[in-house]
């Protein structure tokens, strides 16, 4: 278990982390998310004792985690960093960077270990090429089976697919986190990618200004946005006004409201009008202009600029967000 109290860190006069606590079980795949410069990054460094931070206690399976000012060598032993830096060697081969943590008192053993990680990152084809002959998305892969060559307790991804191309980026998704699953690795994964997050996390935790917002179970939280902020960051979201859809509710109260979640009418009073469809693959994102705003919907056909369209939504969606709002 991770187990991270009150911990603030600062760059000089600029404060990064603000008491920042949160507790994560053994197993557990949870997503670190928050707009660009939040801190995230900053975080996994101070797990994996690369930075010390200025105030708080960390701890991993009991045992306190020092950091760099009492850690000869930086990083925990128990624990792999995965940061945007890669950190391979250019002039070794990929088979060579995988193995260089491993043991050579069993040949044998050590080829099979590399075998299957290459496996996991889809780079057996690649084992005897020279890294610096790699593209970034491809040192990105051979990272990652490095950074799992030594079955970590605790694996740390700081963006892990941002440089794979996307056709490469949903099965090693898939291998990845089965793999952690089966040798009951917990992970922590820093991201923006809402698949990242949705798929494949058990709990989010949601940073704002170097400051916790919330740790909840990730369908949870996507389903039941507090803000917008957080709703933001599993991607488009309407904040719509309840007395726009329902007169009845008169006092100004805004729920928040994926595009999904709206329904194109053509018979419906409420009117929008399109300023752009865009193709998505298996629907279109209609952007419309609606009470002196933009808002989004999802439809399975485009429309034309200008046109006019009804939308509507469920009154008990709308009453239910609201309540979720109002805590």
């Amino acid at each position: 278990m991770l187990d991270v109290k009150n911990v603030s860190f600062a760059y000089d006069e600029l404060l990064v982390l603000k008491n920042v606590s949160f507790t994560i079980q053994k197993g557990q795949h949870v997503a670190l998310v928050g707009a660009s410069g939040c801190g995230k990054s900053t975080l996994l460094k101070i797990i994996y004792g690369l930075l010390h931070p200025q105030e708080g206690v960390l701890s991993f399976n009991g045992k306190k985690l020092l950091g760099p000012l009492f850690n000869l060598v930086p990083g925990e032993e128990n624990m792999k960093y995965l940061s945007q830096e890669f950190e391979l060697q250019s002039f070794r081969t990929v088979t060579e960077n995988i193995g260089e943590y491993l043991s050579n008192f069993d040949p044998e053993l050590k080829e099979g270990r590399v075998k299957e990680l290459l496996e996991i990152v889809e780079m057996t084809d690649f084992a005897s090429i020279k890294v610096e002959h790699l593209s970034g998305g491809q040192k990105q892969r051979v990272a990652l089976a490095k950074a799992l060559a030594k079955k970590p307790d605790l694996l740390l991804l700081d963006e892990p697919f941002g440089n794979i191309d996307n056709f490469r980026r949903s099965s090693l998704r898939r291998n990845l986190f089965r793999y952690l699953k089966r040798n009951k690795i917990t992970s922590i994964t820093a991201t923006h990618d809402k698949t990242d997050i949705l798929s494949f996390a058990d709990e989010t935790i949601v940073i704002q200004q170097g400051a916790i917002l919330t740790q909840e179970k990730t369908l949870k939280l996507y389903k039941n946005p507090t803000n917008f902020y957080i709703a933001s960051l599993f991607g488009e979201v309407n904040k719509i006004r309840l007395q726009t859809f329902f007169p009845e509710y008169n006092n100004g109260e805004s729920v928040l409201i994926y595009p999904h979640e709206l329904r194109i009418n053509k018979n419906s009073t409420v009117r929008a009008r399109v300023k752009k469809s865009y193709f998505q693959g298996s629907h279109f994102l209609i952007e419309s202009v609606f009470a002196n705003g933009i808002i989004f919907i999802e439809n399975m056909h485009s429309f034309s600029e200008n046109e006019e369209i009804g939308i509507e939504v469920s009154q008990e969606l709308l009453v239910s967000r609201l309540q979720i709002t109002s805590q």
